[in-house]
């Protein structure tokens, strides 16, 4: 078991192509032992407090998931079985309140990183998540860059067209995790970085103060830049029916340095 860590960081968007778009913001993201019970005051699993981790928001189903059970038998059945320990790095609920854009389910072994999970959710209510890992798990290297086709309408003004490349650099201080989606001249680019901290009640209280509103700050800017996208004329797209698999297995990468997730 790990002590709950929490990580005031900063995300990046940049949109490439025709219509020039980015942003910086603040976020706090905790990384937990999901199976821990170990956790200050001011944070809880499974029941309300003002941060606060719940199954049903990870972990299969949205907003009926399975947490930890979900993530260990999707690794089993990926052949990852045992030897490994569980993490969820993830935006906690602020009184109650939940939005993820996007979690990672990481497994380690001895502290190198061997296989995430990405669980990326859009403002629809769907969810789709993309499986990662080497050949036989070995270790991901942050100069390791796997490779995913996009299939999921997560932005309504980005199609569906293109790829994903995903970066993991898990360090015992920081965290640093880029997402890349190129669709030739289009696309965008979106990055998660931050220091490693403890979690504490008084860490939990100063992001309050910073960053008010937790996971509902998330969402409201998530529609603000919506709206200063469409203010600069970039196409809407309605939301199509999600894949049908909700889960993207992995494929061996064709060349060393190229890493490619069916999705």
């Amino acid at each position: 078991m790990i002590a709950p860590e929490h990580i005031a960081g900063h995300t990046v968007h940049a949109r490439r192509g025709a219509i020039k778009h980015a942003f910086r913001y603040g976020v706090d993201y905790v990384l937990i032992d999901p199976e821990s019970p170990r956790h200050p005051r001011l944070f809880s699993r499974n029941r309300f407090n003002l941060f606060a981790v719940h199954d049903r928001d990870h972990g299969g189903i949205r907003d009926a998931g399975q947490g930890a059970v979900w993530a260990r038998e999707t690794l089993e059945n990926a052949g990852l079985s045992e030897g490994y320990s569980l993490r969820l790095l993830t935006q906690p609920s602020f009184v109650g309140f939940s939005f993820n854009p996007v979690s990672f389910w990481l497994a380690c072994r001895e502290d190198a990183l061997v296989a995430v999970i990405a669980e990326v959710n859009n403002t629809f209510g769907d969810r789709h998540n993309y499986l990662c890992h080497l050949p036989d798990f070995a270790p991901i290297s942050p100069d390791d860059v796997i490779t995913a086709r996009k299939v999921f309408h997560v932005s309504p003004f980005q199609e569906i067209k293109g790829g994903y490349s995903f970066s993991f650099a898990i360090h015992r201080d920081r965290i640093a995790i880029r997402i890349l989606h190129d669709n030739g001249q289009e696309g965008l680019i979106a990055t998660l970085t931050g220091a490693r901290q403890p979690l504490t009640n008084g860490s939990i209280l100063r992001a309050t103060l910073r960053r008010p509103l937790g996971a509902l700050r998330t969402l409201i800017l998530i529609y603000t830049q919506a709206l200063r996208l469409k203010l600069k004329g970039a196409a809407y797209r309605p939301r199509p029916a999600p894949p049908k698999d909700s889960l993207s297995p992995p494929k061996m990468p064709l060349t060393p340095s190229t890493k490619e997730v069916q999705s």
